[in-house]
């Protein structure tokens, strides 16, 4: 991991032992973020996509000494992640997953869902917002919003939850952020981004810089899920494009983003944004990993939670 501000180095991953074991999941990944081509997004292909990731997440969450309890928040399916044994309940985390907006669900939540859980010790929120290309912007806003008041209506106050999102979600996250302070609502006590989606003008250096190192996502793939989610929007509204919002009073914030994906740019110019503003954020750069690393099992991912858990202890 690199903390510094400096951009991180263009290097391809290293053949290690560890990435040869990951291979064919990297390659089960690539293959669903692919399906997001233009040519690809009919009906039965997104199905087949969104099929792939619930039954990845439910495969390779771990779910040793959790308990998951699936509801709805009126007609949207939502679920808690909640450590066995006894535990404080006086703050939540409220998870947006990833998929480009075009993809995820329940299952698909369940691997960082319970890895949130385990780092820091909350009860880990999680919903299945709408989709695009059937349910474009602003539904999944909406959804999220609906999720906020839940906990509201819960009885937890805004500074007893975290917000936590990676890739599309760290996107949601970052909007729901500024949707509450429009409608003059409070703020979350802390984000938490992994690999966030911020700019969906796909300006940032990155895209191009580092397209051929990034192993999950590519340029077309970015172009694909955004005119499924937000057509004929103007993509530099902070509402689609955070990166673009302002950020004066914004909660502490970390991000995480790998060295090795197209939307590093993204992640990095959040920061100076955010900083810019005056609000406290933190960008740890992940050497040689590749995009929303956290999923996987291996040491860094471990060791990213960690970080994770400390940043809120430290914080909270």
């Amino acid at each position: 991991m690199d903390r510094s501000e400096r951009p991180a180095p263009l290097t391809r991953p290293k053949k290690t032992a560890e990435t040869r074991r990951l291979a064919p999941a990297m390659r089960v990944l690539k293959a669903l973020h692919s399906a997001g081509a233009p040519e690809a997004m009919t009906p039965a292909e997104l199905e087949k996509q969104r099929r792939g990731q619930e039954l990845l997440g439910n495969l390779a969450a771990d779910m040793t000494d959790m308990v998951w309890e699936e509801f709805s928040i009126g007609a949207m399916p939502a679920a808690w992640m909640r450590l066995r044994r006894p535990h404080r309940r006086r703050r939540a985390v409220l998870y947006c997953h990833g998929g480009g907006y075009t993809s995820g669900n329940l299952g698909y939540s369940k691997v960082l869902a319970s890895k949130l859980t385990k780092a820091t010790g909350y009860d880990v929120l999680t919903f299945e917002y709408r989709l695009a290309p059937e349910h474009p912007y602003p539904a999944a806003v909406e959804d999220g919003l609906r999720a906020w008041d839940h906990l509201m209506y819960l009885g937890y106050g805004a500074r007893d939850v975290v917000v936590a999102g990676d890739s599309a979600g760290g996107n949601l996250a970052l909007v729901l952020c500024h949707r509450l302070r429009a409608e003059g609502r409070m703020l979350p006590a802390a984000l938490i981004l992994m690999s966030p989606w911020t700019d969906m003008t796909a300006s940032g250096p990155s895209y191009t810089e580092r397209a051929e190192i990034d192993p999950m996502l590519t340029p077309e793939y970015i172009h694909s899920v955004r005119q499924a989610y937000a057509p004929g929007h103007d993509l530099r509204d902070p509402n689609l494009s955070p990166l673009f919002g302002e950020f004066t009073g914004f909660p502490p914030t970390l991000i995480q983003v790998g060295t090795h994906e197209i939307l590093y740019s993204d992640a990095a110019r959040l920061h100076d944004a955010m900083r810019a503003a005056g609000a406290e954020c933190r960008l740890e750069v992940w050497n040689d990993m590749w995009h929303v690393f956290q999923m996987f099992p291996i040491k860094k991912a471990a060791a990213a939670m960690e970080q994770t858990a400390r940043f809120l202890l430290e914080l909270l």
